[in-house]
């Protein structure tokens, strides 16, 4: 584990700490772990993991089991939290399924046209994703193969409560975080972990990418952290691609401030490769991926130390 003798500032408070709550239920909306020994300025997301499903929104619901499967990235929260354990990095764990509300989406990225009382059908959305169109808005309306996820449709009260139960806490502590981390080594990291069913093998990629690195087509981070990300996993054999077909979404863009030193990248990881067969439930291979992960994560630390600071990042070499 890297090591840093770090500045006498402000640092995030060691310990869990549970924030906001899911409508409808006494349950946090996410959960921010900070270790004790915090050793590096690495924070891993895993805003899509949550699976605490209130009964009303799984009795809204077509197809609730193939719903849940399709929307979540499926136990990327228990290979965040194995890699965070391994390396030191801040946990953000989000318990709020995305089904409720897509956390990487703007809170007015939304399909208007299933909300009662709602703004007009025919007024723009959000600039920050334009994800709503395509029924994977703020709250997702469609799936392919599926068509409408919901019986009903959404009140504005209840979208409204959504929104300042678990999209502006989470963000308003991830900002922070990201914050405190920066003012004590001059530089921070946002991995922002997600999964991703396996792509096709394409005449040009016989072989599928098994890790697709994000980053806004530059504009989250310093191409020197993207730069050691993707050599990262090729060094340790793994098939990856960069920024297609995952370049990032609304927590990159919102959070990620490169010239300020807050760097962003998002990592999406193939299913196949951490879960069963079935793409369930957690597989014998996720300890393993977890590792590499984490080798990448101490990587990663490093640059980004070097980013805020020479004198640091020498002392973490020592």
């Amino acid at each position: 584990m890297i090591m840093v003798k770090v500045n006498p500032v402000e640092a995030p408070e060691p310990g869990t700490r549970h924030g906001g709550h899911i409508p409808g239920t006494k349950d946090p909306a996410f959960t921010l772990n900070v270790p004790q020994s915090l050793a590096i300025p690495v924070v891993i997301a895993a805003p899509h993991g949550g699976r605490a499903y209130p009964d009303a929104i799984i009795a809204k619901m077509r197809e609730p089991r193939w719903s849940m499967l399709r929307l979540e990235d499926r136990h990327v929260d228990t290979l965040a939290a194995e890699v965070a354990t391994a390396t030191g990095a801040i946990l953000l764990s989000a318990h709020a399924p995305r089904a409720m509300l897509d956390l990487n989406r703007a809170a007015d990225d939304v399909d208007w046209a299933m909300i009662v009382g709602g703004k007009s059908a025919g007024r723009a959305v959000s600039r920050a994703n334009h994800r709503a169109k395509g029924g994977l808005g703020l709250v997702p309306r469609r799936l392919a193969g599926l068509g409408d996820i919901w019986r009903e449709a959404l009140s504005k009260e209840e979208l409204e409560a959504r929104i300042g139960a678990i999209h502006s806490p989470y963000h308003a502590v991830l900002g922070k975080t990201l914050e405190q981390l920066r003012e004590r080594w001059g530089a921070a990291l946002l991995i922002d972990l997600h999964s991703m069913p396996p792509l096709k093998p394409s005449r040009a990629h016989p072989r599928p990418a098994e890790f697709v690195i994000g980053d806004r087509f530059g504009a989250s981070c310093h191409g020197f952290l993207a730069d050691a990300a993707l050599r990262h996993l090729a060094n340790v054999q793994r098939m990856v691609a960069h920024n297609r077909p995952y370049s990032g979404g609304y927590v990159l863009d919102h959070h990620s401030a490169p010239r300020r030193n807050i760097h962003g990248l998002q990592l999406e990881v193939c299913r196949s490769i951490y879960l069963d067969a079935r793409m369930e439930e957690p597989g014998p291979r996720l300890p393993a991926v977890a590792r590499q992960i984490g080798g990448l994560v101490r990587d990663l630390a490093f640059e980004t130390m070097a980013l805020g600071g020479g004198e640091q990042a020498r002392q973490a070499a020592e």
